[in-house]
């Protein structure tokens, strides 16, 4: 039996019929066509999934979609401003060459992103902590943490 789900989607209102036993991700995917969001390994591992849940950071690949009825969901989508431009921490990410193969960076990206806007000049060993969910096999993490640093240290 299908279930109406209302939740707003990168600031804008989504309401949809689902399937009860749908995750988030596949939701995203599937259902509203949001394909940064990456599958990676399903079982909230690796933090390819990564999105933002009413600002903290989920591994939607193990989030059931209706537990995000009313709230507010963003997606590396959501991140570019309304003329286009990147997020500072997107543009950082590229200027570092924190982004190897990029089946990563999506999720890094929020993850980055619910860490600063919690503690705005975090440490090294918070930025380690804040992304630790996160997989990457390519850059080795020295650019990802110099890229979220040089982020941290413009604010």
């Amino acid at each position: 039996m299908k279930k109406i789900l209302h939740f707003i989607l990168n600031g804008e209102p989504v309401e949809m019929e689902i399937e009860p036993h749908l995750t988030l991700l596949q939701v995203l995917r599937d259902r509203l066509e949001m394909t940064g969001t990456k599958e990676g390994c399903g079982m909230g591992e690796c933090g390819a999934c990564t999105v933002l849940l009413d600002g903290k950071s989920v591994n939607s690949c193990i989030y059931p979609a209706l537990e995000v009825e009313g709230r507010n969901v963003t997606t590396i989508e959501g991140l570019m401003n309304s003329r286009g431009n990147l997020h500072p921490i997107q543009k950082a990410f590229i200027e570092h060459g924190a982004i190897q193969c990029g089946f990563c960076t999506p999720g890094m990206i929020l993850s980055a992103k619910a860490l600063l806007d919690e503690n705005p000049h975090p440490t090294e060993e918070e930025i380690r902590n804040g992304i630790a969910g996160n997989i990457c096999r390519c850059t080795g993490y020295l650019q990802i943490i110099q890229a979220i640093k040089a982020v941290s240290q413009k604010t």
